[in-house]
């Protein structure tokens, strides 16, 4: 079996079945958004949380989130771009990334959904500890809801009427840590010198979810200390080498010709390998000496 065919089987052994993964993927998936509406209702609760991270922040001197919005707000094309861009990349791009290491890299697939599931895990016990209503609801901190305005939006204007999303589950952001897994999951599982790109995504996402007003600076601290904890627990899979790739090489040593049976019985000191011309020691002179040998008898 040559290497390509031999790492082939080898993904095909390490692939768990894809009936049971889907089935898992969209039970976890379910019981996250059931749970996150178990903090539907919380609305004063949510909003007394939302000016205390505000005040923190502020006290701790972490960048104000109006900056980063007044970068966005330099023409409508550009705030519609990221709008759609919170609306339409957060859940297929994550979708895609366990598609392809499935495929691709069966042991990192199996190795980042355990870490997406305890980091979603942590993130929907935090929403039900601490309701958060986002900075785009809170009236102090000057900052307007751009999907709103501009458009697209995801969310109804009124936060008591979305039966759907619950709009108070801003710490941790998931759709940070989803995004900053899915880039270190593509830098573990390839060998491109240019996979650190993939941190485009994450730092792309970072900028949409604050200027948008959608999250705090402290919702995606606290989602980068989850996913720290979760990488620690759960490490990066070493795959095995492939067949016929392995680190022993072996050295092309030059055929040596065995000698014939009974060839050691002629062996003389001198002669090369060991052996003996035939026909006796005269054989071995140079012909002018050895007829004047026979002329001289």
């Amino acid at each position: 079996m040559g290497p390509g065919r031999a790492g082939t089987a080898a993904r095909a052994a390490a692939r768990p079945p894809l009936v049971r993964e889907l089935a898992l993927v969209v039970a976890l998936f379910l019981v996250y958004k059931l749970g996150r509406q178990l903090a539907n209702g919380r609305t004063g609760e949510a909003f007394r949380n939302a000016r205390d991270v505000w005040h923190l922040e502020r006290d701790v001197r972490l960048p104000d989130e109006a900056d980063l919005q007044h970068l966005l707000l330099h023409g409508d094309t550009l705030v519609h771009l990221a709008n759609t861009y919170y609306a339409t990349v957060h859940f297929p791009a994550t979708v895609l990334f366990l598609a392809w290491l499935y495929w691709k890299r069966p042991l990192h697939y199996v190795w980042a959904r355990r870490v997406l599931t305890a980091v979603t895990g942590g993130a929907l016990a935090l929403h039900l500890l601490l309701p958060l209503a986002p900075p785009r609801m809170l009236g102090l901190t000057g900052l307007i809801d751009t999907a709103q305005v501009y458009g697209p939006s995801v969310y109804a204007a009124d936060p008591s009427a979305n039966s759907v999303e619950n709009q108070f589950a801003a710490m941790p952001s998931l759709h940070f840590a989803w995004a900053l897994m899915v880039a270190i999951g593509l830098i573990a599982a390839t060998a491109s010198r240019l996979r650190l790109l993939w941190l485009l995504h994450p730092l792309l996402t970072l900028f949409v979810i604050i200027a948008t007003a959608n999250h705090y600076w402290l919702d995606t601290l606290v989602a980068t200390a989850l996913l720290v904890t979760a990488l620690t627990v759960l490490r990066v899979p070493v795959a095995p080498p492939p067949r016929g790739r392995g680190l022993i090489v072996r050295r092309h040593l030059p055929h040596r010709r065995e000698s014939p049976p009974g060839a050691a019985a002629h062996a003389t000191p001198g002669a090369p390998g060991g052996t003996a011309p035939r026909g006796g020691p005269d054989t071995a002179r140079p012909a002018g000496i050895a007829r004047s040998a026979e002329a001289n008898r």
